[in-house]
Parts: C-alpha cells; structure tokens; sequence
C-alpha cells in the first residue's frame, strides 16, 4: 500500500505519490514565481526563498494568483 498526498491546489484536488515542493509545483504548472501570490494554508507565503524548502503535506491549501499588466 502506497501513501499519497492529498492536498488542493487553486481549488481542484489532488493526489501524489513522491515528495514535492511549492517550487516543484509552481515549476510543474509553469508559473514565473515573480509575478505571482502564493497563499499557502490561507496565509499568503512571502518568503519565496524558501519555495524549494517547503514540502506539501496531506490537506495542504494552495492558491495562486497571477500578475497580469494590460490595459
């Protein structure tokens, strides 16, 4: 029997079999985590230093927001 992690990620629900972290995620979806809002368990993460050093855990909450220039 294999543990997952569960987490949701901008409201859609996910699972993972191996260890990932904020920086492996936002690199997966292919976000430039210059011109983003990470909010990691309802607190919005500052420190964007530490991405690659914080791991996802089971029910984690993550929401990202963009930073789009237009006029």
């Amino acid at each position: 029997m294999s543990k997952h992690t569960h987490f949701f990620f901008n409201g859609q629900e996910y699972f993972t079999q191996n260890p990932i972290t904020l920086f492996d995620l936002i690199a997966y979806f292919n976000y430039n985590n210059s011109l983003l809002v990470l909010e990691y368990n309802n607190l919005i993460y500052c420190n964007k230093k530490n991405l690659n050093n914080t791991y996802i855990t089971n029910n984690d909450k993550i929401e990202i927001v963009t930073i789009v220039g237009g006029g």
